[in-house]
């Protein structure tokens, strides 16, 4: 094996998670829409492409999906510190979310798209010096 080449997602409905993948999480659209027959849409991050599929076979949106995150498939995206901190505080305002957890090598935090997917952010950029916030280790995991 190389490489990860896509991740197939499932969603409820394509078009607010489209524009939130677009738009909150700031991916790069590879396909839009209306390059589709059916209900798809394709980012590229990195060398990876993810693929949104309107299937209907989504979990739905319930917060008890961040439940033990950690015990749970997810698909996690790295990005820079200014990166991080944008979406940390953009989805603050949204969506109920896990984290931040420090991990000492990377930081992360978990949340749910618009149809239920587990995600996470993380950053390998830590903080230089003393941290300004209290980060959660392992042990604080629900």
């Amino acid at each position: 094996m190389h490489a990860v080449d896509h991740i197939n997602i499932d969603v409820d409905d394509l078009t607010p998670c489209y524009e939130f993948y677009r738009d909150e999480l700031g991916l790069e659209v590879r396909r839009p829409p209306s390059d589709f027959k059916g209900d798809h849409a394709m980012f590229r991050v990195g060398d990876t492409v993810v693929t949104l599929a309107e299937t209907g076979r989504a979990d739905g949106w319930d917060e008890r999906g961040l439940d033990h995150p950690l015990d749970k498939a997810h698909i996690a995206f790295e990005t820079d510190r200014e990166e991080y901190e944008r979406l940390l505080a953009a989805l603050d305002e949204q969506f109920p979310k896990q984290g931040p957890y420090d991990w000492d090598e990377f930081e992360g935090f978990y949340f749910l798209d618009p149809s239920g997917n587990l995600l996470e952010v993380i950053t390998y950029e830590l903080p230089a010096g003393e941290r300004e916030r209290p980060l959660l280790t392992h042990d604080d995991v629900e």
